[in-house]
């Protein structure tokens, strides 16, 4: 039979303030996955475009050979025959959760190609065990809205125990990515695991603010609260001029800004799509003032994830 194809965003994981467990997908970038049936058992990888060569074919190395090949043994179809296309719509370790997109599109590809009835959500334990082999370790922050779409908050990562926070309508998401590499696994490696009391208090009020923020449409509590102290001060080192590339987005209107996930993109949360655009101009000047090329997403939240294209 034909395949069935797959588009799976990108997303910006810990949004500052929610280290692990908050993330919000993207209208662009993005991720494709194709899969077929095959009359040869098992889940073959037969294409993957885009990667310059990075990504394995070998399934139990990729994140979305991983993704589906869980998917099948929950199903209990382990011999059954899948071959995946794979084809990379967005940098690899960019901090875009190109992992995640992946493994999302797998899922949702091979459900839908199999007619398993699934919903998202009961597809994304499979997708998040892709995702882990890139990763470490069962984080939902971007594997739970590329999948599912939204913000996304984790309360246990798990139990996948994971749920939709409100979002207002018009707010905008400035996402640069300076054209160099970070890997996930080396970035959290050289995270501290001492935290003072002081730096937790801080932390939980700013969370929590940012989430009543987001249900009451407070755009003036957003701006408060995402002010990220634990996380980003131990990661500004990896990305070259961030502090510079924060100011600029502020500077130009950003409600807040911060690193995407592992980083090197720099994300800013803006209130309408003209400070969005400012905020990723003068973004972008500050990455060529330490001579870094980079290139600009403009999006708002997108409230569907992964779809069947």
């Amino acid at each position: 039979m034909s395949g069935i194809k797959v588009f799976a965003p990108a997303t910006v994981g810990n949004i500052g303030v929610g280290f692990d467990i908050m993330g919000v997908a993207l209208e662009r970038p993005g991720d494709e996955v194709v899969a077929s049936k095959s009359a040869t058992p098992g889940v073959r990888i037969t294409k993957i475009t885009g990667a310059g060569g990075k990504l394995p074919y070998d399934p139990e190395q990729n994140t979305a050979g991983v993704a589906a090949i869980r998917l099948l043994e929950f199903l209990g179809a382990s011999s059954q025959g899948i071959e995946l296309e794979i084809h990379k719509k967005m940098p690899i370790g960019s901090g875009l959760g190109s992992s995640a997109a992946s493994a999302a599109a797998a899922v949702l590809a091979v459900s839908e190609v199999l007619r398993t009835g699934l919903s998202k959500r009961e597809l994304l334990p499979y997708a998040a065990m892709g995702e882990r082999l890139v990763s470490g370790g069962i984080q939902l922050d971007n594997v739970a809205p590329s999948l599912l779409g939204g913000v996304m908050l984790a309360r246990d990562n798990e139990t996948f125990d994971v749920h939709r926070l409100h979002a207002p309508r018009g707010l905008y998401m400035t996402v640069v990515h300076p054209h160099m590499t970070l890997m996930t696994r080396e970035v959290r490696a050289s995270l501290s695991q001492g935290l003072s009391l002081e730096q937790h208090v801080r932390q939980n009020a700013n969370l929590a603010g940012f989430i009543i923020g987001m249900y009451n449409a407070d755009i003036a509590l957003l701006g408060r609260s995402l002010q990220d102290v634990i996380i980003e001060p131990q990661r500004a080192g990896f990305v070259p001029g961030f502090y510079d590339v924060k100011n600029a987005a502020m500077d130009a209107g950003a409600l807040g800004c911060s690193i995407s996930g592992a980083g090197p993109s720099v994300f800013a949360l803006c209130p309408n799509s003209l400070v969005a655009e400012n905020a990723g101009r003068e973004m972008q000047r500050a990455f060529a003032a330490v001579k870094l090329e980079s290139t600009v997403y403009l999006s708002p939240i997108n409230q569907e994830g992964a779809v069947v294209c």
